[in-house]
């Protein structure tokens, strides 16, 4: 979702596992899945729920094939009983579970068919034989009894095409109805913008073409947000070549829909949009590339620069940079943490001001290389500031576990009110946990919104074993959805 790359080979996924430590990569952010409002509720019953991809697990004798899962929320948190696994061979879902598909390498959880109810498009990375495809997304409709595989369908594409890179969510016409940007086509400089809503069969309403690519570059990155208070959500993609960045482009929402004409942005890696400072313009959060480099980003301390919205967007002059040695921030800027490896935006401490949720995956806890942390910021008229940042890992005083070397805690993370109390949880993943002498089998833990921010009080854990699901090498967390990408960088 973002860097170009082949289908994922064997060899290539063996590499991966033995090299977890590697940068994060950023795909989509918007600011409407705020927690204001529930975007990610499958069942509609007014808790969010949370899905995971487990994309390394073993499926039917089939390697790096994938599967998510999904827990509904409730007001004691994620029920247990009612964690579902599908892959691609659950009943209903199109095709069958193959070699490195990935089932799950990004995951949208937004309303597509305008039905009041959630549904998940997931991503699959590999090859469809049937027409000669490279990738798919498949959406799993949302019901009141939850999300099973029943009338599953595959989003349509042309022959010879890419599918699901880069995809993202936002209603870019205005119309009340969701729309996904993705990659859908053979053309490589052109990308489809899918207007909701979508029918049951997996047909959008209309389709809009957008020429993305006028250098031999790739899209890292995406977003969608109302950035310049238009009303209108705007999509920004970052781009990179090699080992550069290669900066972004801001394309404006209209009543038409997308505009055709970018402007010019800053680059970025990971992103998340909200509104942090309440004054009607979608606000920008990233990690940038240290001077410029997209290499070597697993070594980097880590940066978050806030651009914050405006008339013309997000600003390139009204902007914030906030490192772990930012008054306020826990910890230290130290070589490898990757400070803003994944980011995400929600108000955990449910005082009107969206709060940011910074990942931390390379962080050392003690001699602990890389076992990861999560820091949350806060917000308030002036928007993010290093006050009463709060950080928060295995070590902490009630969180479930204990912090291991590469287990990477904070390699995913998603702030969403599962307990509908007003104030968002936080989800992060640990995708390089292992569980007793499974390897990588990864874990995902909740910790509670309130009103100090995020609390360990009452934080529970979550990894394939507890469910019955499998575990060895699944990287169980490595993906949530609605975060900001498919996971760590393919070498």
């Amino acid at each position: 979702m973002g860097i170009r790359r082949p289908a994922i080979s064997t060899a290539v996924a063996a590499a991966l596992i033995g090299s977890l430590g590697v940068p994060i990569v950023a795909g989509t952010a918007s600011a409407r899945d705020g927690a204001d409002t529930v975007r990610e509720d499958f069942d509609g019953d007014g808790y969010q729920d949370i899905a995971v991809a487990a994309p390394g697990a073993k499926v039917g004798g089939h390697v790096w094939a994938g599967y998510i899962t999904i827990s509904y929320g409730s007001a004691h948190g994620p029920d247990p009983a009612r964690t579902t696994v599908i892959t691609q061979d659950t009943p209903g879902v199109p095709g069958d579970s193959g070699d490195n598909q990935v089932f799950g390498y990004a995951m949208v959880s937004r309303d597509l068919d305008g039905d009041g109810l959630t549904d998940l498009a997931v991503v699959t990375r590999d090859h469809r034989p049937e027409n000669n495809v490279g990738g798919s997304v498949t959406v799993l409709w949302g019901r009141k009894t939850g999300v099973f595989g029943q009338g599953a369908v595959r989003i349509d594409a042309p022959a010879n095409a890419q599918v699901g890179e880069d995809i993202t969510a936002g209603d870019f016409d205005d119309d009340g109805h969701l729309d996904l940007f993705m990659r859908n086509g053979e053309d490589y400089d052109y990308h489809d913008v899918l207007y909701g809503p979508f029918g049951r069969d997996g047909a959008p309403a209309r389709e809009q073409q957008v020429k993305v690519y006028s250098t031999d570059n790739s899209i890292n990155s995406t977003a969608a947000g109302d950035f310049n208070g238009d009303g209108i959500e705007d999509l920004a993609t970052f781009y990179v070549y090699e080992n550069h960045a290669e900066g972004g482009k801001l394309w404006l929402g209209t009543k038409a829909g997308l505009s055709t004409v970018p402007q010019r942005l800053d680059s970025s890696s990971s992103t998340a949009v909200a509104d942090f400072d309440q004054d009607g313009y979608s606000d920008l959060a990233t990690r940038i590339f240290p001077n410029g480099d997209t290499e070597g980003t697993e070594e980097d301390p880590g940066t978050v620069k806030i651009y914050y919205g405006s008339p013309s967007g997000p600003s390139r002059t009204r902007t914030q940079t906030i490192t772990q040695n930012t008054a306020g921030v826990p910890g230290a800027s130290e070589k490898g943490d990757q400070f803003g490896g994944r980011l995400s935006a929600g108000d955990a401490n449910g005082d009107g001001y969206p709060d940011l949720a910074v990942g931390v995956p390379g962080e050392a806890i003690g001699s602990k290389a890389k076992a990861g942390a999560v820091v949350l910021l806060k917000s308030g008229k002036g928007g993010l500031t290093g006050k009463d940042a709060q950080a928060f890992h295995q070590d902490t005083e009630g969180v479930p576990g204990a912090a291991e070397s590469g287990d990477l805690f904070g390699g995913s993370v998603r702030l969403l009110d599962v307990t509908g109390d007003g104030k968002a949880d936080l989800a992060a993943g640990a995708p390089g946990e292992n569980l007793g002498t499974v390897v990588n089998g990864g874990a995902v833990w909740l910790l509670r919104g309130a009103a100090s921010g995020v609390t360990a009080s009452k934080s529970a854990a979550q990894n394939p074993t507890d469910i019955g699901a499998p575990a060895a090498k699944a990287l169980f967390g490595l993906n949530l959805s609605g975060d900001n990408g498919p996971g760590t960088v393919i070498p």
